[in-house]
């Protein structure tokens, strides 16, 4: 949203709480209906719109930004991936949380831990994402589990655009019977189609025009599906691939799986399936961006 927005707001307004204790005394005086937005920070209008999703069905909201080790399986994207605590205080404060949650790395992962747990969903983690960033899902598995055990939010908050990650996270709280409501929230799109996502601000100029292939990709697919009834899984991954090489992607996947598993398709019927999920990865000057789209199902 305009910055205009976030500078009208004061910022000392909103708690900002940097250690387990003080985050778990903060909710223990909070009453009502609680609910989490878990970001790694670098927030954009998708992260905000969390935020009020959840001012209307929550009391009060915490926002955690965190940006966790345990997912980056590559050092450097980790020490590139932006960090502007200061600005997104004061964003969380504009879009009505009640307070954030920032701990350092020390706070989430004690050096004195000697025997660290792993939480995995095998079937799920160890494809596309996965299979090209292997730990990745397993550190995210780790790290929302202590968010979610540190806060005990009535309700936690993840975003459509990390199509899979939220399969692995849906998946953990359903088999571990974890008491909190997972709302699904729908991908922000720049007016162009891009996908919103802190990466999008380390794509120069020509890439960020570049970047619009992913969305035209998906458009494709579901174009073949809806209403030319491709049915073979295939030939419509292999019209996405092309769209993305036209605008110069360095294709890392596109595939249409099953909605729900993640599972290969054999053929394309929407009508059995609930819908399909397209989910393509591709890089622009370094920079890897994700997408999706479920197609011949409603997203709301």
């Amino acid at each position: 949203m305009p910055d205009k927005e976030v500078q009208a707001v004061n910022p000392s307004t909103i708690s900002v709480l940097h250690t387990v204790p003080d985050i778990r005394a903060h909710r223990r005086a909070v009453p009502g209906k609680v609910a989490l937005v878990p970001t790694m920070g670098a927030l954009h209008e998708g992260h905000l719109q969390h935020i009020r999703n959840c001012k209307k069905i929550a009391d009060h909201v915490i926002v955690s930004i965190f940006v966790n080790p345990t997912q980056f399986n590559d050092s450097d994207d980790f020490k590139k991936y932006p960090r502007t605590l200061e600005a997104d205080v004061a964003k969380c404060a504009s879009a009505g949380a009640d307070a954030v949650f920032a701990p350092d790395a020390d706070e989430m992962y004690p050096p004195t831990m000697l025997n660290a747990a792993e939480i995995d969903v095998p079937k799920v983690t160890s494809i596309l994402e996965g299979a090209d960033r292997p730990g990745h899902f397993q550190g995210v598995c780790r790290v929302v589990v202590k968010l979610l055990n540190i806060v005990q939010p009535d309700i936690v908050s993840f975003g459509r655009k990390d199509y899979q990650q939220l399969c692995v996270v849906q998946s953990v709280a359903d088999d571990l019977m974890m008491p909190v409501q997972i709302v699904h929230v729908p991908t922000i799109r720049e007016p162009d189609g891009l996908a919103m996502s802190s990466r999008n601000a380390r794509l120069d100029e020509a890439d960020r025009k570049r970047a619009v292939g992913l969305f035209k990709a998906l458009s494709a697919a579901k174009n073949l599906i809806e209403q030319d009834g491709e049915t073979d899984p295939e030939a419509v991954e292999q019209a996405m691939v092309s769209v993305m090489r036209s605008h110069q992607f360095e294709v890392g996947y596109a595939v249409v799986r099953h909605p729900v598993s993640l599972g290969e398709l054999s053929c394309i019927e929407p009508k059995l399936t609930g819908g399909v999920i397209a989910l393509l990865a591709g890089s622009l000057g370094g920079v890897r961006l994700i997408d999706n789209m479920l197609i011949g199902a409603h997203e709301g």
